[in-house]
């Protein structure tokens, strides 16, 4: 087999990887520029702040379990202004600090590895993009010790945010720690960007790169669009509440439908900034445990630059009962973007079709990402009729459809991936048992905490509120759903047991157990600091399965150019 050396000649100590022996783990956590290890920094910081919002969660859903009460537990009863509180802060913990800095781990660890670089274009950016993270959780948490957090929602629109509504430092810090993690995720951007356009292997063109790498590219363009939008709204929101600003204060000559635009010009691209590199995780696991080459790769590709596109267009769908929008045009915009989206969930069941299927537990959690999402996606369709959504806006309906995709799709992805890559970022193999048990429990955990909020919402529950009357008939719906949102915390923690587990007593793994496609595959499990001693030579988009199958790869070639000179 023809391989590319590519390992490089590196001095025993490096600022980025530092051997040394003298220096403490704690220590090189602090100056490390590896993009594995930073991508496991990020990821162990994720899942704190998981179970930080998670924990917010299970007592908002403690406290709506049953009509008029509140909930008290040692040191802290639920008013209605702690349930403000607890639900602005559970929202923008678990997007800002816990999805969006997963997937940047995820990122981080594989993107350089399946293009064949050694690291990150910038590294030394990339470490301070991670630290402006944990950064940005102190400076929202340290809301709790200066008068109390934001309660305004994690939109957070005026004049409710405003100092007439909002007084005190909750909102001036929720503002700060926006500002601090929009710059990471916008540096992050930028880093990205030009890693996969500046650093990939000889032979990867941009059409044999992963679609993982593609989605991860799409998303940080996304990223550009959007985080610095937001971020001067939120600039503008600050002038207003600390210098006598005027920009979004009616009483005053402002606009507070100006806010509105530009916090979902932000906001709506957001839903496909955590989604996309979900899919593209996907992506990579289907193919593989379906023992089939991707189904449409081009399509996938042309799918995600259309859903890139058309996400910039949609956002004031989220604004159709403010009466100052063209509803005709977001409404069709809204439909359209479900087309890409189809042809991903179309190519992914075909490339199911007739394969060799292995049914672990990453290929498990990959399908039912595939469920919770449709479900997700055919109620975003009822909200995107201008009509209907007068009638179910601001309703638990949306609240369920919101928490399809970005916690319940979100979820079974994620644990998707991380079955999946887990043997590459530790050298060992998680228990597929527990695994299954987890899919199990997580599945009937989320369906029964969010299918009965659609039926809340139908019958006119409206969101964000701490309590409701006995006579309504949304008690058994809410305990229900309370219920289930337990069962989520129960897979969670089987997660937690199994990882423990798996670094302790898991099956060594070896370079590559899945038998998978791409370049991260082809070295040892875990990398060493320069990533490869060698590449397989790269003419599809699969690399190491044709260097580890050559015949199969020889016939798929024969087959493709025999097509390709056919076609008219």
């Amino acid at each position: 087999m023809a391989t590319t050396e590519v390992r490089p000649e590196a001095p025993a100590t490096d600022a980025g990887y530092v051997t040394a022996p003298y220096r403490a783990r704690w220590f090189r956590w602090f100056t490390t520029t590896d993009h594995k290890e930073i991508a496991k920094m990020y990821a162990v910081t994720a899942f704190f702040f998981l179970l930080v919002g998670g924990t917010l969660a299970l007592l908002i859903r403690t406290q709506l379990a049953a009509p008029e009460q509140t909930l008290r537990l040692p040191g802290l009863e639920v008013t209605e202004q702690v349930y403000n509180e607890m639900f602005t802060i559970h929202a923008t913990v678990m997007v800002f600090l816990f999805l969006t800095p997963m997937l940047a781990a995820f990122g981080n660890y594989f993107v350089p590895l399946q293009i064949g670089a050694a690291d990150m274009a910038f590294p030394r950016v990339n470490a301070f993009s991670f630290w402006l993270v944990p950064a940005g959780g102190i400076v929202l948490f340290l809301s709790y010790f200066a008068g109390g957090p934001a309660a305004a929602g994690w939109t957070s629109y005026s004049p409710l945010a405003g100092p007439q509504f909002s007084p005190g430092n909750g909102v001036n810090l929720w503002i700060g720690a926006l500002a601090l993690l929009g710059m990471s995720s916008t540096l992050g951007a930028i880093n990205f960007i030009t890693t996969i356009f500046k650093l990939r292997a000889p032979g990867m063109t941009m059409l044999r790169m992963p679609i993982f790498c593609w989605n991860m590219l799409i998303q940080s363009v996304l990223i550009l669009f959007s985080f610095p939008v937001v971020t001067a709204g939120l600039l503008l929101l600050w002038i207003d509440r600390n210098f006598g600003g005027a920009f979004f204060d009616p009483a005053n000559g402002g606009n507070v439908i100006l806010y509105q635009h530009i916090f979902w010009y932000f906001g709506h691209p957001e839903v496909y900034i955590l989604i996309l590199p979900l899919m593209g995780a996907i992506s990579e696991i289907i193919p593989v445990f379906s023992r089939k080459p991707l189904f449409g790769y081009k399509a996938f590709v042309y799918a995600t630059l259309a859903i890139g596109a058309l996400g910039t267009a949609v956002w004031a769908h989220h604004m159709f009962t403010t009466g100052a929008i063209d509803v005709k045009f977001f409404a069709a915009t809204s439909f359209l973007i479900s087309v890409p989206t189809g042809v991903k969930m179309f190519n992914w069941t075909a490339t199911m079709y007739k394969g060799k299927i292995q049914w672990s537990a990453a290929m498990l959690f990959a399908i039912g990402f595939l469920s919770m999402f449709l479900i997700g996606g055919i109620t975003g369709i009822f909200n995107a009729t201008g009509a209907v959504d007068s009638a179910l806006h601001d309703t638990y309906f949306v609240v369920g459809h919101f928490h399809y995709v970005l916690v319940s799709a979100a979820l079974f992805a994620m644990f998707a991936a991380l079955f999946y890559w887990f043997p590459k970022m530790t050298g060992r193999m998680l228990n597929e048992k527990l695994g299954i048990w987890q899919v199990v429990v997580l599945f009937v955990g989320v369906n029964l905490t969010f299918f009965p909020q659609f039926a809340l919402g139908l019958q006119g529950m409206p969101r964000r509120i701490a309590t409701y009357s006995d006579g309504l008939g949304w008690g058994w719906l809410n305990m229900l759903s309370t219920f289930g949102s337990y069962l989520v915390s129960v897979a969670i923690l089987l997660f937690i047991i199994n990882f423990f587990w798996a670094r302790k007593r898991g099956a060594i793994a070896g370079d590559n157990p899945w038998d998978a496609y791409t370049l991260e595959w082809a070295t040892t499990s875990p990398p060493p600091y320069y990533n490869f001693d060698a590449l397989p030579p790269i003419r599809t988009e699969r690399p190491v399965f044709d260097a580890n199958h050559p015949e199969i790869a020889a016939s798929d070639e024969d087959y493709d150019h025999r097509v390709s000179s056919s076609t008219p």
